[in-house]
C-alpha cells in the first residue's frame, strides 16, 4: 500500500503546485483576487488547476478502493501515470488551449484504468463474500 500512498501523496502535491503556479500568473498577469478571468493566460493557468481539482475527485476514490480490493501495485502504477500525464497536461495548456489535448486524453485513461479497478475490485470482493 506504500506505492499506493506515495501516489496519492504525489497528485497532492503536485496540486498544490498548480495551485502555486495560479497564484504567479495572477500577478505576472495582474488578474487580481477574487477574479478568475481577465487575461488568457492567466485563464489558462487557472484551468489547469481547476480541472486538475475536478480529476481528483474521480481519481483518489478510485486509486483507494482498486488498491484496497484489487491491485495495490497497479493502483499505485495508474496514479504515477495520472501524474506524469498531468505534468503534460499543465505544459501543454500553458502554451496553448489546444495544447492540453494529449495529456488529458492520457490522464483519462489512468483515471478510466483506476475506475474499472476499483469496480473489478469491488465485483471480486462481492463475488468471494456470497460463497
Amino acid at each position: 500500500m506504500d506505492l499506493a500512498y506515495l501516489a496519492v501523496m504525489l497528485m497532492v502535491v503536485e496540486y498544490a503546485l498548480f495551485g502555486t503556479m495560479v497564484a504567479i500568473a495572477r500577478s505576472r498577469y495582474k488578474v487580481p483576487a477574487p477574479a478568475t478571468t481577465g487575461h488568457a493566460d492567466f485563464e489558462r493557468y487557472f484551468r489547469v488547476q481547476q480541472n486538475t481539482l475536478e480529476q481528483l475527485i474521480v481519481t483518489i476514490p478510485a486509486l483507494w478502493i482498486m488498491a484496497l480490493s484489487l491491485s495495490p501495485l497497479w493502483a499505485a502504477l495508474l496514479g504515477f501515470l495520472f501524474v506524469a500525464t498531468r505534468v503534460f497536461y499543465a505544459m501543454g495548456y500553458y502554451k496553448s488551449a489546444q495544447g492540453r489535448h494529449w495529456g488529458f486524453v492520457a490522464g483519462s485513461v489512468a483515471t478510466g484504468g483506476l475506475v474499472v479497478g476499483a469496480f473489478v475490485g469491488i465485483a471480486k470482493d462481492l463475488f468471494f463474500m456470497a460463497r
